[in-house]
């Protein structure tokens, strides 16, 4: 079997199965079996697999038709350009929390170029997505990402060093960053804002592979953003700024409950689907 063949065998059987994004997939896989870029795949796409990269490729689209995300299969994912090593206990990286990233750069102006001594606080850092991409945007910043999973804490610190950030990026285990030394210059956060009622209605890609704790809000999607805007106080350093992932449908709950404490509202952002994502905070 050729490239070219392989990429449209696994995209029908993918199809078939429901998944929606089944070409992307495919490609991916095929990619990564292979160990060629896409490049390669272009310039030869009648190349005929190897037996090794079959078998390779074989065990890849077994996981897949169950509906184990590409992201879990590969054990890593890209986000903001860079790559990212993942574990059960850590978030697939969307490219939707891109828009917090994005949205901090933007509300931080001038100081995202001279930006020496400027400390970042990422609240459930994960993989370490969103404090990693900052600092590899402003080189002269350093940041601290806290976490209550432990497995969280270790593959955030492999991910900095992976991405030669590891000298200006410390991990922390802390609930919402209690404990933690401020004050901080930015703070970031995707929070877990999926109300409960609605985690089991979610694609199996999501609601099974995707670490619970992650995903749940509680009872209306909102604990979380209460927690962070306790802790705010705390951290924000004067002239700070917050920059919060937020649900598509949350663009007037969630402000709410800053600006009832006093924050100015920036946003919201829009993601790559034009829907609501982010939102920058200020205390006035």
């Amino acid at each position: 079997m050729t490239r070219v063949e392989a990429l449209k065998h696994l995209g029908d059987v993918f199809r078939g199965v429901g998944i929606e994004t089944a070409q992307r997939d495919a490609r991916l896989l095929l990619l990564h079996a292979s160990g060629i870029e896409h490049m390669d795949l272009l310039r030869s796409p009648r190349e005929t697999l190897g037996a090794d990269v079959a078998l390779r490729l074989r065990d890849y689209v077994s996981q897949r038709v169950t509906r184990i995300p590409v992201a879990r299969i590969l054990g890593e994912w890209e986000f903001w350009s860079l790559p990212f090593t993942l574990v059960a206990e850590s978030l697939v990286p969307r490219p939707d929390s891109e828009t917090v990233v994005a949205a901090a750069l933007i509300a931080l102006k001038e100081r995202r170029h001279a930006n020496e001594g400027l400390r970042i606080l990422d609240l459930g850092t994960g993989s370490g997505c969103l404090l990693i991409s900052l600092l590899h945007e402003m080189k002269g910043a350093c940041g601290v990402g806290v976490d209550i999973v432990p497995e969280a804490i270790a593959i955030a610190q492999h991910n900095a060093e992976r991405n030669g950030v590891a000298d200006r990026a410390s991990f922390e285990a802390a609930h919402w960053g209690k404990g933690v030394t401020g004050p901080f210059d930015l703070i970031v956060s995707n929070p877990p804002y999926i109300a409960d009622s609605i985690i089991d209605t979610l694609e199996p890609e999501v609601r099974v592979h995707d670490p619970r704790l992650a995903l749940s809000g509680g009872a209306d999607g909102l604990e979380a953003y209460r927690a962070i805007a306790d802790t705010l106080p705390e951290f924000l350093a004067p002239g700070g700024v917050v920059a919060l992932e937020i649900g598509s449908d949350q663009a007037e709950s969630v402000p709410a409950i800053y600006r009832a404490r006093g924050y100015e509202i920036e946003g919201p952002f829009a993601d790559f689907g034009a829907r609501p994502r982010a939102i920058v905070l200020r205390r006035p």
